[in-house]
């Protein structure tokens, strides 16, 4: 791929418990003068997909706060005055248990979908189903990293594309063998997406168009094993 357009999708509005998503997508996309093609990839944040999944918190003091994260984790890996770095159920780790107040009314917690695949996977067969369009979704969330200052949206559900993309075994430009090189591609394209999403700008869905890797991945793929793991 040489070029890549990538566009917000404005007007989805609140999300609530039970409310048809893909819909809601697919009515932004055409009131913008869009239509959805093949190979488009919808890139959705995790907060509009856990809301229409009923993954809502009600938490009435920091106390039920804390306990709420501890609740979400597998393990504490860090742990700095209020701040904990924890393993989800899902192998992620980042802050909090990825347990959200943001982006939600007071006294809410947002939580992460019991399966991102898996709700990835369903956005994308209802989507796909009414606009017979063959795209791909990725779900997404914001992580920091180890050793960088900054956050940037990651991964976290994709269903319609690889996770990685295997370079190893093929050759640079100077005839090189790549013998360690998988490109996370889901990730780079959660973090292309939002640079037209944002953080505060109620736009929690964007298309990227443009893509030409095609598969089957899980975002968990790009969990990496403990045996690999030199930094815990």
């Amino acid at each position: 791929m040489t070029e890549l357009r990538i566009f917000g999708v404005e007007g989805i509005g609140e999300i609530r418990p039970g409310d048809d998503l893909a819909s809601a997508i697919r009515s932004a996309v055409s009131a913008q003068g869009e239509r959805l093609v093949d190979r488009d990839v919808v890139v959705v944040t995790h907060k509009v997909v856990s809301k229409q999944e009923g993954r809502l918190a009600e938490i009435v003091d920091e106390r039920a706060y804390r306990r709420l994260v501890m609740d979400e984790s597998t393990a504490i890996v860090r742990r700095r005055g209020d701040l904990v770095i924890a393993k989800t159920r899902h192998g992620f780790i980042c802050a909090n248990a990825a347990v959200d107040r943001s982006n939600v009314s007071p006294g809410w917690a947002v939580l992460l979908p019991i399966d991102p695949d898996r709700s990835a996977h369903r956005l994308r067969t209802q989507i796909e189903h009414a606009t017979g369009a063959s795209i791909a979704v990725v779900i997404t969330d914001t992580f920091g990293r180890p050793w960088r200052r900054g956050l940037v949206d990651v991964a976290i559900g994709v269903s319609g594309l690889p996770s990685v993309l295997d370079l190893r075994g093929t050759t640079d430009t100077h005839g090189n063998v790549l013998e360690v090189t998988e490109v996370a591609i889901i990730d780079e394209i959660a973090a292309a997406a939002d640079l037209v999403m944002g953080k505060a700008t109620a736009i929690p869905a964007a298309v990227v168009r443009g893509i030409d890797a095609v598969g089957d991945g899980r975002a968990t793929d790009l969990v990496r094993p403990p045996e690999e793991d030199l930094f815990r």
